[in-house]
């Protein structure tokens, strides 16, 4: 059963003089005094603020004494006719006897001194107060302050979410003016987690993020139709990663700063496919490309030439092999192959292979969207609460 308050009004007698109230009191404390001594229980010592009665009659017979005795000495030393001798001596046995009553009763003295400050000060009373069952703990009110607030800033952005330290930190939604908006994680006033980036004209992206740029994995679809899945560093594509393309071309494989640079595999529109090595996102070192009509070419490449050794195959089996330079038959040699075209064409073929049995990122990408999700989610649930904290005047503590 919880514990329940019963407040007392206070009565006229605790209405009445703060001499009264004192004695009142005092009687109270003198009487549970009595008891526990009757009981053998152990002495209670009483705060001067609540001093018995039994020490406050002390307290007065003290000052009686004091008071009586230097009455009678006055009118001994004014109204006798004495010697100056004897009155000297008088006075001095009067100071002797003071001192002596003094250092024996310092305790006493020092309770008759607050006994009078304890009458002369108002009592300032409060309402009695009683318990059923045990009383509940005093805590400290704390004034909870939420988390969640709406900042606008002066380019026309604004912002509704967590926020620590005057900086955008948990989960959140920021609009950029005319342009998209970012849902999902923050710290430190920056993109750190997982969330969406979705743009005005339909871009958008989901993933990972880290320190306010794309940086894990994620999936990033264009307006245009494109999209790239797989690995990003710095707000690039860099890794493995997946590019496909609106007009049907798809491409598989590395890519470095946001071009592809390595291994890959690429599908064109019009039916052909080049296995093999890229750099600096054209076809370039050892790779073979396979025509749509059923002709194929294996060799070196150069910017996206056949530059080099190498052999063109037709579709009938006849072959043509030798050095290219832009595309064309520098140099024929006829088969069989030999020297340098044979070693550029198993090159070429170890490079497609290779290209092929690349590693895949698919689940971790598919991992990266759906995280990317429930922080979206989150960082909505936390700008309506933002939102009704302002409707409210709830404001979020920014020293917090």
């Amino acid at each position: 059963m919880e514990s329940q308050k019963l407040i007392r009004t206070q009565s006229c007698l605790l209405r009445s003089s703060p001499s009264i109230r004192s004695s009142i009191h005092s009687l109270s404390d003198l009487t549970r005094e009595d008891e526990e001594e009757s009981h053998g229980g152990s002495k209670r010592k009483l705060s001067c603020h609540k001093t018995g009665l039994f020490r406050f009659t002390r307290s007065v017979s003290a000052l009686v004494y004091l008071s009586t005795t230097f009455t009678l000495l006055s009118l001994v030393f004014f109204f006798e006719n004495l010697p100056t001798c004897q009155n000297l001596l008088i006075a001095l046995i009067f100071i002797a006897v003071t001192l002596f009553f003094a250092s024996k009763n310092k305790t006493l003295i020092n309770q008759i001194v607050l006994t009078i400050k304890h009458i002369s000060q108002p009592v300032h009373t409060k309402p009695v107060q009683w318990f059923i069952g045990e009383p509940k703990p005093e805590t400290n009110k704390i004034k909870k302050v939420s988390r969640e607030s709406v900042e606008c800033y002066s380019n026309g952005d604004f912002y509704e979410g967590d926020i620590h330290k005057g900086k955008c930190n948990g989960s959140g939604v920021y609009y950029y003016f005319m342009k998209g908006k970012y849902e999902g994680d923050w710290i430190q006033g920056r993109y750190d987690g997982f969330g969406i980036e979705s743009w005005a004209r339909g871009s958008k992206y989901k993933g990972q993020y880290k320190k306010g740029s794309r940086h894990g994995h994620g999936v990033y679809r264009f307006y245009t139709g494109d999209s790239y899945s797989g690995e990003w560093c710095n707000g690039q594509s860099h890794g493995v990663g997946v590019q496909t393309c609106a007009d049907g071309s798809c491409y598989v494989g590395d890519f470095k700063f946001g071009v592809k640079h390595g291994l890959g595999r690429y599908h064109f529109r019009n039916g052909d496919t080049y296995t093999g090595e890229y750099f600096g996102d054209k076809m370039h070192g050892f790779g073979v490309y396979h025509f749509a009509n059923g002709h194929c070419y294996e060799g070196a490449w150069h910017e996206g030439r056949k530059q080099g050794y190498g052999m063109y195959t037709f579709r009938n089996g006849v072959t043509k092999c030798g050095e290219w330079d832009s595309g064309h038959l520098k140099n024929p040699i006829v088969p069989p192959l030999t020297g340098s075209v044979l070693r550029a064409v198993q090159a070429a073929r170890v490079r497609a292979e290779n290209a092929i049995k690349q590693r895949r990122v698919d689940e971790r990408v598919n991992k990266a969207e759906m995280a990317a999700n429930r922080a979206a989610t989150a960082a909505r649930v936390a700008a309506i609460k933002a939102v009704q904290n302002q409707i409210d005047g709830t404001f979020c503590d920014i020293e917090a």
